[in-house]
């Protein structure tokens, strides 16, 4: 599909199947910290997300969920790419392993609400205060003496860091275990802000969301718990066994032992923890909802377009389930994009999706600015928990906002601990 103009603002070609890494690289490939090229373990289609969830079976996945090595072993779904793009939702992942066994069950759909918990937070706190989340989420916060600013906290010539740092940027993707890994030895061990780590992270995760990669890193640093994760030999020789063989440090490991803890100072909790005074905001929507935003006089009638985000591309997105006729239109931000400098297989891998989406509708792609693209467009969208939309949300003519597909609704009660959102909000 060639570029269209669109009341002066003119779109960019929609990328076709097979072509994904070239149409980056063409149209995206100033906006990249790396080499273009796509994930090659992951992609981008509802195909793929679909392929993924017919054959998940979490059977042992309470004994092999934390295996790092062999592949082979690992018990982790691989989900979370397509998760955190909406290509699957949280509710049909949790209703697909409702025959599993008991255990293993349990065990995944508690990770399940960890994503869950991990969005609320965000979605609450995110919009409302500038830092709120990132530095901190209880009463007590980690200060650790800070690293050596021209040594990598990532030694890569430890065979446990260079293995995880290659599949992160190779794959963009990272069982949890590793996660817990590298986070440690940036911030705990090495003493280096968790910030920069996260955002490190955040640069090639396919998954990549400031929701659960914030919220992880906080966990592992031991914000809010005061309890860090501290990373080790004998986790690498239980997950990852035989790694250690081949590791020139094999002799004389610079993890040998577990890492003091970091020293802890009182910070004071943010009130909204506790309590949420705008919970429509935080939830959107319970139901359609119908002339809203309206940054025109007048938004009633027929839609435009619907309005895709980064946050909701799968064929389940419901405003583009409502339209199943209507243009899409999706808009790479550019100058969030120019900002982040992510890595390119984060942009291949959406780039797949509109590939495959336009040979099934009609799909109108765009590199600018959000609010300037869609303006004087009307537009129906699904509601995202995130910051940046709901700014953009009342500067645009959205005139069907439909519900974000939440496996628990956000309310109002303590999001300070997972244990104490679980008891109330998180109940099944």
């Amino acid at each position: 599909m060639g570029s269209r103009s669109v009341d002066g603002v003119t779109g960019v070609p929609t990328p076709s199947t097979g072509d994904e890494v070239s149409w980056v690289v063409r149209h995206l490939g100033h906006l990249v910290c790396d080499d273009v090229a796509a994930s090659p373990r992951f992609r981008g289609t509802q195909q793929a997300a679909d392929a993924a969830l017919g054959t998940l079976d979490v059977t042992g996945y309470v004994q092999r969920r934390n295996d790092v090595l062999p592949v082979s072993a690992r018990g982790a779904s691989g989900l979370s790419p397509w998760i955190r793009h909406g290509m699957l939702t949280l509710p049909i992942v949790w209703d697909r392993v409702a025959d599993a066994p008991e255990r293993d069950r349990e065990k995944f759909r508690d990770e399940l609400l960890w994503q869950e918990y991990a969005r609320h937070v965000y979605a609450r706190l995110g919009g409302r205060t500038a830092d709120g989340l990132r530095h901190r989420l209880s009463g007590i916060a980690v200060t650790a003496p800070p690293g050596a600013a021209d040594v990598d906290p990532w030694d890569r010539s430890m065979a446990c860091i260079d293995a995880t740092v290659t599949e992160l940027e190779r794959d963009g993707w990272l069982v949890n275990q590793t996660r817990m890994w590298l986070a440690s030895q940036w911030s705990v061990r090495h003493g280096t802000d968790w910030r920069s780590g996260e955002q490190r992270f955040f640069t090639h995760l396919l998954d990549g969301s400031r929701a659960a990669n914030r919220l992880g890193w906080q966990w592992t640093v031991g914000t809010g718990t005061g309890r860090p994760y501290g990373f080790s030999r004998w986790q690498v020789e239980k997950r990852a066994p035989g790694l250690c063989d081949r590791c020139e440090h094999r002799r004389a490991c610079p993890i040998e032992h577990r890492p003091d803890d970091p020293p802890l100072r009182e910070a004071p909790a943010e009130p909204l923890l506790r309590n949420d005074p705008d919970v429509a905001a935080t939830a959107g929507p319970d139901g359609i909802e119908m002339t809203v935003g309206g940054a025109g006089d007048d938004t009633s009638g027929t839609v435009d377009a619907v309005w895709l985000t980064a946050e909701s591309l799968g064929d389940g997105d419901p405003a583009m389930s409502a339209h199943p006729d209507s243009r899409v239109v999706f808009v790479f931000d550019e100058p969030l994009l120019a900002r982040l400098h992510l890595s390119a297989k984060r942009l291949v891998f959406v780039a797949e999706r509109l590939a495959e989406l336009g040979t099934e509708r009609d799909v109108e792609v765009h590199l600018g600015d959000p609010v300037d693209v869609l303006e004087g467009r009307r537009l129906a969208t699904t509601f995202a928990p995130v910051p940046k939309w709901r700014r953009m949300a009342p500067r645009l003519d959205i005139v069907e906002l439909h519900p974000w597909p939440w496996l628990r609704r956000p309310g109002n009660g303590t999001v300070q601990s997972f244990s104490a959102w679980r008891r109330t909000q998180g109940r099944a």
